[in-house]
């Protein structure tokens, strides 16, 4: 056996395995009907993006589960690829030249698109790299971009199929604006932050000579509350509830509009809540989404006050080219001066924000496209009230449920150069639209050749909505779309449930008519140790990068995993990731003991330096042996149906307690001394036990290699020694048992273990009996090792122990083990005694089973304990005083925090 490093540093490991994984290409998969299809797609980061903590969560819970699914022989398929993200990389580019001096509309579209190809050729696949250090193992031999030929054609026949459906359209409606972005966004691209607002009283005056009474006392008009005065410039009602005595006379009054003197009626409409403000309110349709609904009912023409830079326009009079918020701050002025301002209160509310600059949006009303959504969401709502699709954690149902029931339609157009421009063209002489995924040669209606492509371009998730097919080959139909889709789980984060998931359902099921995915699993989001959600605007992050370069790959993925439960946020700092750190190294030490000590036996007639412990007669294991393969199959089974169930750090824990509790700390400390025993023949004991710790350390390397690649794959290549041996030598030593058959399959040559078969549990091994006494067993040595803790009697001092059973078959069992409880307790004498009396001068534990009596007369100095432990009752006795006295005085009682008190 080669000498194997006596430490485990990643950076030795991490990037030679990595390229050998490639080089050799263990990760591209292709059709192959023998095998069944397990599919992923990636959500594609965008090419703008660098690995964070999300990143890393979400790409190491898919890639367990494609390691496990590849493992287990399935056609295992985990397409890569990156998002052109339109507003955010037009956004990068811009930002680059404006260090230059240079805009884009200096450049012209046609140049400025060329910058941002040249851009994403030079940082786009940044996180692809990034991701390969994380072990992710996509084949990035598939790897897309969203604006790629194949996609962008994907792209360009969805739109036409659409339209041609009549499910798309143009119109004016009220949409979420940016101002500094200055395109439209859908209402998931404009989360709603809560702000400290202010709500403006205003007095709106009558008309004068509406025929009502002057009175000294009484105000002479309505008072109408809102958030937002700058837009009152383009009021077109005041709006009231039918229902509002307060206001049932003067339905169909007028008004007259502060500052612009503009005569206005108030209408009566039952959207109006009573209880908001005064009861009454202005009506905005050009700049709030349920004002333009209501002037719509009502037959009201918009009036525009806001240009799309967030200026004030002509329409704003004397405010025109001012900034938005300055004209606030103008008009509030002015109401003042003319006595309107009735009053102001503090007033939070939720506003929408541009979710890439975090600009304040507008409600704006622009001529847009859109897609009508409720004819496509109600097949995708079937789908999943049918339970074609699964959600994990169950509790995200209703929320899709209740999103998809109320769904608006989706804005689709953006006011940008980089991205898919709108396959829409329209005719200059006789304004036809003409939608086509090739540019027309001339008008089908008038037949000029004067025609003009729309300017904006496709929101970016149009193209991420087709990803789990588009990817595969559609609009072809190829052999990858027939037999990897629909995929089989989608991994993703809550926040963009419906910016993409939802929409990824429909579009599926409306161009492939199936389902896109079968399971949906949400995880959490990744928070700092206080639970704020990670940000560089914060400065909580922490950067996976620096992880991996301290604490190693397989740390960073075991101890994220290990803290996230399932669907639950997670919470994150440096020090958590020494868990996994520690048990990278704790699999690399133990392996190493195990590998150091199985070698070829010179003493035996055959070679074969692993008799493979299935084909040693059951009945010849001992009961350590029987335990360790009833605990490993228990395990396997147990692993499989938590990773089934997406219950990812339930597998995990119990890979990690079986390998270091089970296997290192029980059952490989008492098979030491038959180990260690290399004078065995290959018939011996001494054999018999290494093959099972080779068979256990194989198994539980292998249900460790979807978590932690990298320290199970340099293990993996440390062990192929023994196993090729073992293929060159297995002879005759095989007799029969239930795994012979599998005996050829388990020994294969094996390069990677990412190629090696998955564990499968045999139940034949699983023994309920067997795992109670060893729990007999090990409990035993549990309380003679803290009787010993407890009298500092160090480890290398034996002991002798007299054991009192209190049921007849625990003797029986712990006669046949005493060995064990020798060995791992340390003891010189164990006596096994259902008579004995407790001895003089002993300490004694008692369980379920026994009565412990550990002789302390020549192992400590008695006299000298009871000194140690009178003092320390003393003490014990001084805190206790002080603590009754603390908790007398009023003083402490009235003032000390509770917990502290308790």
């Amino acid at each position: 056996m080669r000498d194997i490093p006596p430490r485990y540093n990643p950076k030795d490991h991490e990037e030679p395995i990595y390229s050998k994984w490639e080089i050799e290409r263990l990760f591209h998969t292709e059709i192959d009907r023998s095998k069944e299809p397990f599919t992923i797609v990636i959500p594609p980061p965008n090419i703008t993006g660098i690995l964070h903590m999300g990143h890393a969560l979400n790409n190491t819970l898919q890639d367990i589960l494609i390691r496990w699914k590849r493992m287990q022989g399935n056609a295992s398929l985990w397409v890569p690829g990156t998002d052109h993200a339109g507003i955010a990389t037009q956004n990068v580019v811009e930002r680059s030249l404006k260090e230059k001096g240079i805009t884009r509309q200096q450049m012209g579209r046609e140049k400025f698109v060329e910058e941002v190809w040249k851009w994403r050729e030079q940082y786009g696949n940044t996180i692809i790299r990034q991701l390969k250090r994380l072990g992710a193992s996509c084949d990035w031999e598939r790897t897309r971009f969203t604006m790629d030929k194949g996609l962008s054609e994907a792209v360009l026949e969805a739109f036409v199929q659409l339209y041609n459906k009549g499910l798309i359209y143009r119109g004016n409606y009220i949409i979420n604006w940016c101002p500094r972005c200055q395109t439209a966004l859908s209402d998931e691209e404009a989360p709603h932050q809560d702000v400290e607002g202010k709500l403006y009283y205003i007095l709106y005056p009558f008309k004068v000579g509406e025929g009502l009474k002057p009175s000294p006392t009484k105000v002479q008009g309505i008072i109408v509350a809102t958030t937002r005065p700058e837009t009152m410039l383009g009021d077109v009602a005041v709006a009231v509830n039918p229902k509002d005595r307060r206001y049932k006379k003067l339905i169909g009054k007028k008004l007259i509009l502060p500052i612009m003197g503009r005569k206005i009626e108030i209408i009566a409409d039952g959207f109006v809540d009573k209880k908001f403000g005064t009861g009454a309110v202005k009506v905005t349709p050009s700049h709030d989404s349920d004002d333009f609904e209501i002037a719509k009912r009502h037959g009201l023409q918009p009036i525009t006050v806001m240009g799309p830079d967030g200026k004030m326009n002509e329409n704003a009079g004397r405010f025109n080219g001012m900034d938005r918020f300055e004209a606030r701050k103008q008009i509030i002025a002015e109401l003042e001066d003319k006595k309107l301002l009735v009053k102001i209160e503090k007033h939070d509310y939720a506003v929408g924000h541009c979710y890439r600059c975090h600009t304040v949006i507008e409600p704006y009303l622009s001529l847009q496209w859109f897609v009508k959504m409720k004819p496509l969401a109600e097949p995708a709502i079937e789908a999943v009230k049918s339970g074609r699709i699964k959600f994990y954690p169950k509790r995200w149902t209703k929320v899709y449920l209740n999103w998809m029931e109320n769904i608006r339609d989706w804005c689709i157009s953006r006011q940008i150069w980089w991205g898919h421009r709108l396959p829409v063209y329209y005719c200059q002489k006789c304004s036809e639209t003409i939608v086509s995924k090739t540019r027309p040669e001339k008008c089908p209606v008038c037949k000029s050749a004067d025609l003009k492509q729309d300017e904006d371009v496709l929101d970016t998730w149009f193209s991420s909505w087709l990803w789990p097919f588009s990817t595969l080959g559609w609009p072809e139909e190829t052999g990858d779309l027939k037999y990897f889709y629909p995929t089989s789980v989608l991994v993703t984060a809550p926040e963009i449930l419906f910016f993409w998931v939802a929409k990824m359902i429909m579009s599926g099921i409306e161009f492939r008519k199936d389902i896109p995915f079968r399971d949906v699993y949400i995880h959490g989001t990744v928070r700092d140790a206080t639970g704020k959600k990670m940000s560089k605007s914060l400065g909580n992050i922490i950067d996976p990068l620096e992880i991996i370069d301290g604490f190693g790959a397989d740390a960073l993925r075991f101890s994220i995993v290990a803290i996230t439960s399932a669907g639950q946020d997670v919470f994150l700092s440096k020090e958590k990731f020494e868990i996994g750190r520690n048990f990278a190294n704790k699999i690399w030490n133990a392996s190493r003991f195990v590998l150091m000590n199985i070698g070829p036996n010179p003493g035996a007639s055959n070679p074969c330096p692993v008799p493979l412990w299935y084909g040693v007669e059951h009945r010849t294991q001992s009961l350590a042996d029987k335990w360790i393969l009833s605990r490993l199959n228990r395990t396997i089974d147990a692993v499989n149906k938590a990773l089934k169930n997406y219950r990812f750090n339930e597998a995990e824990s119990l890979v990690y307690d079986f390998f270091w509790h089970d296997f290192c700390d029980w059952y490989v400390e008492m098979v030491k001394p038959q180990i260690l025993n290399q004078g065995a023949g290959v018939e011996g004991e001494g054999w018999r036990v290494k093959g099972i710790l080779i068979h256990v350390l194989e198994d539980s390397l292998k249900l460790l290699h979807p978590f932690m690649p990298f320290v199970t794959e340099a293990i993996w290549q440390n062990m192929e020694p023994i196993r090729a041996q073992a293929r060159s030598s297995l002879g005759g030593i095989l007799s029969p048992s239930p795994l012979v058959s599998v005996a050829g399959e388990c020994i294969k040559e094996r390069p990677s273990i990412m190629t090696a078969p998955w564990p499968v549990a045999d139940k034949h091994y699983v023994n309920k009996e067997i795992e109670s006494n060893m729990e007999i067993v090990k409990d035993i040595i549990v309380n003679i090792r803290n009787i010993r803790s407890d009298m500092n009697i160090p480890y290398s001092r034996k002991i002798a122990a007299i054991l009192v059973p209190l049921k007849q078959e625990s003797e029986s069992v712990l006669s046949d083990n005493a060995e064990y409880v020798k060995n791992l307790a340390q003891l010189d004498q164990l006596v096994i005694d259902k008579n004995l009396k407790k001895p003089k001068s002993s300490l004694s534990a008692v369980t379920e089973n026994f009565n412990i009596f550990i002789p302390l007369e020549g192992v400590i100095d008695i006299e000298a304990e009871k000194a140690r432990l009178a003092k320390k009752q003393d003490s014990l006795k001084q805190q206790l005083m002080f603590t009754d006295k603390r908790l007398k005085d009023k003083n402490f009682m009235d003032h000390a925090p509770e917990n502290v008190v308790k």
